[in-house]
């Protein structure tokens, strides 16, 4: 195995500060690469790809697992040439949490140095930004209308404290504007909602089973359309929250399809992995047990 562990040297909480201290613990045949700007993470996995490491070890949360994926996948043949490798330092590490891999720092190095992996599913979108026309991977999770505007008003602060929390609340505020209407077409389906989740594995915001059927290796995307978004549906997630129980609506629409495309006619965000990519329309596909993984 050649290791290349790629980390965020400034990032905040004390599992982050706790591995930057024991750096030399990991061994002198694994290359560490810190990130020093957003987006440096998918170039360094790239160059890493190009370098011959074929474990790329993502050392913090689900964005960093996020940016190394996409890294991966921008080298030539590139998953094929490397596996990723999840050292949970972030604040909520869903992905890890899908895997289930341990969230102590050790144990999951450990599980790393065993070298087991898996084969699953890389599901990407396609959109278009001023940049120009995009793909981007992603591992557990994508969303449009409030949760892609309620993750732009999350406060570090609280999510470091209350984690899952800090959504909720981040949610209230995102309540303020207007939810305009997002059309979801799949295949010879349609439904239409003012919010639309998409998942690879079946855990949202933590540990909270928002897509109980979903298989990380299945070929397909469980994609939950919410005709409406109001209070109720707030306070129904947030006891889901504490509970661990989502208690859905009765007129969830859950799609289970291997392709869709989102679209509205106003201005709708939407997100992968917590990170805010652009706006509707997106197109959505899956790449099928095409990523390797160390689980």
């Amino acid at each position: 195995m050649r290791a290349c562990v790629i980390f965020n040297p400034t990032a905040r909480g004390d599992k982050a500060r706790h591995f930057r201290r024991h750096l030399e613990e990991f061994g002198n045949d694994v290359a560490f690469k810190p990130t020093q700007a957003p987006g440096d993470g998918r170039r360094l996995a790239t160059e890493a790809v190009q370098d011959g490491f074929d474990t790329l070890v993502a050392a913090g949360g689900d964005g960093t697992v996020n940016e190394v994926l996409n890294g991966i996948a921008d080298a030539p043949s590139g998953f094929a040439r490397a596996r990723l490798a999840v050292l949970p330092l972030g604040t909520v590490n869903v992905f890890a949490r899908e895997l289930g891999l341990p969230l102590q720092l050790r144990p999951a190095w450990e599980a790393i140095m065993s070298g087991r992996e898996r084969s699953i599913d890389a599901p990407f979108a396609e959109f278009s930004t001023a940049q120009g026309p995009q793909r981007r991977h992603f591992a557990q999770l994508a969303g449009a209308g409030l949760d892609a505007r309620a993750i732009s008003l999350v406060d570090w602060q609280l999510k470091k404290r209350f984690a899952q929390f800090a959504y909720v609340l981040a949610g209230l505020k995102a309540m303020r504007a207007p939810n305009p209407l997002i059309s979801v077409t799949a295949n010879d389906q349609t439904a239409q909602g003012e919010l639309v989740l998409i998942g690879n594995g079946r855990f949202y915001g933590g540990s909270l089973p928002m897509f109980p059927a979903a298989q990380l290796d299945d070929g397909l995307l469980d994609i939950c359309v919410f005709p409406r978004v109001n209070w109720g549906l707030i306070a129904r997630y947030a006891i889901g929250f504490v509970t661990g129980r989502p208690r859905p609506p009765e007129d969830l629409r859950v799609l289970r399809v291997a392709n869709a495309t989102l679209s509205a006619t106003a201005p709708v965000p939407f997100e992968l992995e917590g990170d805010l990519c652009g706006e509707l329309p997106v197109r959505l596909g899956v790449a099928h047990r095409s990523l390797r993984v160390v689980a």
